[in-house]
């Protein structure tokens, strides 16, 4: 009886729940690491390689590259229990400095700045039909992309559940568009329709300067496989749920990526898929004739998808940091009817908003990548090294460590790689996350803060708790 009454207050209690099973593990990584990338990086990643044969092959090895990072966080996530990602791998292994400039930059421009290119091209794919085959307008296209992320922010706000059961529907959806590509390619293949392979490896046009940059299109693509990590305390027996889920969604997307690019290129020439504006919507006019109204809705769903998985995880990386002190200790609050991290939520909507309205989509990605694949490098260094210090340690979980070394070393290369080839954009993210530093220092090590600030600062949080009708957690969830 007594166990009963305790199940019953924990019901009761304000905290996340554990509502994340296999299924909706899975959808999450898949449904946001299939957005707008593979309807994109195709030609970048045919443009830098240089032939047919190549490209397919460096989908493949990015492909795999991503499973050994998704491996890695499978070992982090299952070693560490907490929600949080990047932050709380790297506060755990390396220190609060650096977990505190993830959590910084996170803030200020990465999510801003990948919300904010996904939206856009949400926006794109909704409106240019419209307005084929003249140019739809920009402020439209803005307009729409707000919608969007407004509409996801909304759902993330309303429930936890609604928005899982979101991210799987839309990823069902992308799964279907991936499918739509691959089948009548793969007809045509099986018909002999094959003279685009027949001289696949030609290296002429390969130059090992642009190979990398390859690669850096198609890792783009595969982007997105750390969000599972961000909502551990969520997820019903993560020490099954999270391995399972990463190997079997990465191994998913590879095929599926590999596959949709040899649909393209069964269909369409390599110099048409290089002159095209949306390959996708190209290829569709050409082998899909009867539906291909419907690809560029498939897209624009495809990319709600990324969007509200990244909204869906993001914010439990603000909320960690401030139930650690971090961060400002309203964003460790809940709503407490319906149990969302509400005010970590809302705090991202402003920034992605201004951002979307303010920058230029090329410049998006350029400025979020340097530090997001920095402090991926970092994290999986970070693994290593606590695997050194504490040997002993229980680790349901264990990456074989020559994936975890190839995964490091692929990723700092990256980094050294975006410094050469996007000086400006790099120097930018770069010196927007040392703003961090001096933050860190003076509000955070050893606060500070003027005594007036202070109390101004404990006033606006509780009327924002008030208002938000949040509270702090009242169950351990971790």
């Amino acid at each position: 009886m007594r166990q009963k009454k305790d199940d019953d207050d924990d019901d009761e209690a304000v905290h996340l729940r554990r509502e994340i099973g296999l299924v909706p593990a899975a959808s999450l990584i898949v449904g946001t690491v299939v957005g707008s990338g593979i309807f994109i990086a195709p030609k970048g990643v045919l443009m830098n390689s240089g032939s047919v044969g190549l490209s397919l092959l460096v989908w493949t090895l990015c492909g795999v590259l991503s499973l050994f990072g998704a491996l890695c966080y499978a070992e982090l996530g299952t070693t560490f229990t907490k929600s949080g990602g990047h932050y709380t791998y790297l506060r755990e292994t390396l220190g609060p400095l650096p977990a505190f400039l993830r959590l910084w930059a996170e803030f200020l421009f990465i999510r801003p700045a990948v919300a904010s290119y996904v939206s856009l091209a949400f926006g794109r794919y909704v409106v240019e039909p419209f307005f084929a085959p003249c140019e739809a307008p920009a402020a439209l296209i803005r307009l729409v992309s707000l919608l969007g992320v407004t509409f996801v922010v909304a759902v993330n706000c309303w429930s936890v559940t609604v928005a899982s059961r979101t991210q799987v529907t839309l990823t069902f959806v992308k799964t279907f568009a991936l499918v739509l590509i691959i089948v009548p390619g793969v007809m045509a293949l099986a018909k002999g329709k094959t003279e685009n392979f027949r001289k696949g490896f030609e290296l002429e046009a390969l130059t090992l300067d642009r190979l990398p940059l390859a690669f850096y299109n198609g890792l783009y693509a595969y982007g997105g496989w750390f969000y599972l990590n961000m909502v551990t305390e969520e997820i019903i027996n993560p020490n099954r749920t999270i391995p399972l889920a990463i190997l079997g969604s990465m191994l998913t997307v590879t095929v599926l990526y590999v596959l949709v690019n040899v649909s393209y290129y069964t269909v369409m020439t390599p110099g048409e898929l290089l002159a095209s504006e949306a390959v996708a919507v190209t290829f569709a006019n050409r082998a899909l004739q009867g539906v291909s109204a419907i690809i560029p809705l498939l897209v624009a769903l495809s990319c709600l998808g990324a969007l509200n998985g990244g909204f869906f995880s993001s914010p439990r990386m603000l909320f960690a940091g401030a139930r650690e002190g971090h961060w400002p200790r309203i964003f460790s609050m809940i709503h407490i009817r319906r149990h969302t991290p509400l005010p970590a939520v809302l705090l991202l909507y402003p920034l992605v908003a201004l951002m979307l309205i303010t920058e230029e989509i090329q410049h998006l990605i350029s400025l979020a990548s340097f530090a997001r694949w920095f402090f991926i490098a970092l994290a999986t260094l970070g693994m290593l090294v606590h695997r050194s210090r504490f040997p002993r340690l229980p680790r349901p979980f264990k990456v074989p460590l020559v994936m975890a070394v190839t995964f490091t070393a692929v990723c700092f290369f990256i980094v050294g790689l975006s410094l050469y080839s996007d000086p400006w954009n790099t120097g930018r993210s770069c010196a927007l996350t040392l703003t961090g530093v001096p933050v860190y220092y003076a509000a955070v090590h050893r606060s500070r803060l003027p005594p007036r600030w202070r109390r101004l600062l404990d006033y606006c949080s509780k009327q924002l708790q008030i208002l938000l009708e949040v509270a702090q957690q009242e169950v351990k969830t971790y």
